[in-house]
């Protein structure tokens, strides 16, 4: 056979193999570039409600929201945690680590004069409002800060909540109260 051949039959043996491979649906689904306007996703928000075990998971250091049933990622979201600070001599988020629960705290809008930003579609999931899923900031008018929002997906930005697109936070509103939240650095 020629090298020709062979060369050929190789490239089309590569591409088929490229182009037929399963794909993850939540990884290729996935908006780029960011927009904090969009869902993170191009693909319908999952219904809690039909999956068996659902439950959130939150990656710090990947700057993302996995919404969960079991060990199945379903539907994933660009967030921004808590900025790292260092605490005797570690290199710690702002956000706390461990599992929560949604709860019942929620609401349109807040604004916090003490940090100078709200934000809106808040949810609580760790001391009753003190730390929060809800949209990139805004400012005491209610306007969207852009620099902040420009971070989202990218880089840990808050004091602690964990910031979501526009629609992705909207959505988390609906999640039901006592579903289980996990925070973890990695």
């Amino acid at each position: 056979m020629k090298l020709r051949t062979k060369l050929f039959i190789f490239i089309a043996t590569l591409l088929a193999v490229v182009c037929l491979a399963p794909r993850s649906t939540h990884a290729s689904a996935m908006r780029t570039p960011i927009n904090y306007l969009k869902s993170s996703e191009t693909i319908p928000y999952p219904d809690m409600n039909k999956l068996k075990d659902p439950w959130i998971k939150v990656s710090i250091a990947k700057n993302r929201v996995y919404i969960m049933d079991g060990q199945k990622v379903v539907y994933t979201m660009y967030c921004s945690a808590g900025k790292y600070e260092n605490k005797n001599g570690k290199r710690v988020s702002m956000t706390p680590t461990g599992t929560f629960a949604i709860q019942d705290d929620r609401g349109n809008s807040f604004y916090n004069p003490s940090v100078k930003c709200g934000a809106n579609n808040y949810v609580s999931w760790h001391d009753n409002g003190a730390y929060l899923f809800h949209s990139v900031p805004t400012n005491k008018a209610g306007h969207y800060i852009k620099p902040e929002a420009q971070k989202l997906g990218k880089s840990t930005a808050s004091h602690g909540c964990i910031r979501l697109s526009v629609p992705d936070s909207k959505w988390m509103m609906n999640v039901p109260t006592g579903t289980k939240v996990v925070v973890q650095n990695n």
